[in-house]
């Protein structure tokens, strides 16, 4: 049994790349699952829908360390963390009464920041492979945007009536982040005007890493066997570092 979880995991077959497509296809529904349930009230549905949501990925977190052969490199992952800390909030909010939404987006650091499905979309997805950079950029500015706001709603607009909160909680980050500042919603305690100017902060930087993303030259990430250089231009033969004979992957060749 271990050895065939670990090939679905981690092996180069064709059922192995259809399973990891199924995760992510699971970790996107999650991910719009906790969004979209992130301003809504308290309801017994909705507490078990999310012990469920909890239960799965909680089994998947169980195999992927019981797979594998570091399980402490594992644990250090930014997303195993993630995964913990999203698991703690779908078992404490119930105990504390508290709305912790935005501990239960932070699933979205999941989202293909994993080394299997970075290969298997690097090898089956030619629009992944020559605008990785491009891609990686967005999901890193998606899923800070959408913890921003979560944590925003629940520390400042979640007295506000369904809906009207979280809508008014995205607007205040998105103005934030692009440092627009219409004025027309504030913060007036110490921890907001903190909590924006961390926001501030990040979203200049992740939007001038998916500027740059976006207008510099495209590159492929190949490492070069000689020198360890891992970018390179799409039609590149020779490594521009060392001179080393490269073959990165196209719609013509095998590589």
């Amino acid at each position: 049994m271990k050895e065939r979880l670990s090939t679905l995991y981690t092996g180069r077959g064709r059922k192995a790349v259809r399973f990891r497509y199924t995760l992510i296809a699971l970790d996107v529904a999650t991910i719009v699952f906790f969004i979209l349930t992130a301003p809504l009230t308290k309801s017994t549905p909705l507490i078990i829908a999310e012990i469920f949501v909890g239960l799965v990925i909680l089994t998947d977190l169980t195999i992927r360390l019981w797979i594998a052969e570091d399980r402490t490199r594992v644990l250090r992952q930014v997303y195993t963390l993630a995964d913990i800390v999203v698991i703690a909030s779908l078992v404490l909010a119930p105990v504390l009464d508290q709305n912790l939404a935005f501990l239960k987006v932070l699933r979205a650091l999941r989202l293909i920041h994993s080394y299997h499905v970075l290969r298997d979309l690097r090898r089956h997805a030619a629009v992944f492979r020559h605008h990785e950079e491009t891609i990686l950029a967005s999901v890193n500015l998606f899923v800070f945007i959408f913890v921003s706001t979560a944590v925003m709603f629940v520390l400042h607009f979640k007295d506000q009536p369904y809906g009207e909160g979280f809508v008014d909680a995205l607007y205040f980050t998105v103005t934030t982040l692009t440092t627009t500042g219409f004025g027309d919603i504030t913060m007036t305690t110490t921890s907001g005007k903190l909590l924006a100017v961390f926001m501030m902060v990040m979203g200049v930087a992740l939007f001038f890493r998916l500027a740059r993303a976006l207008f510099l030259p495209t590159k492929v990430h190949y490492t070069c066997r000689g020198c360890g250089l891992d970018r390179h231009d799409p039609d590149a033969v020779h490594c521009k570092h060392c001179g080393r004979d490269i073959k990165i992957r196209t719609h013509g060749a095998g590589g």
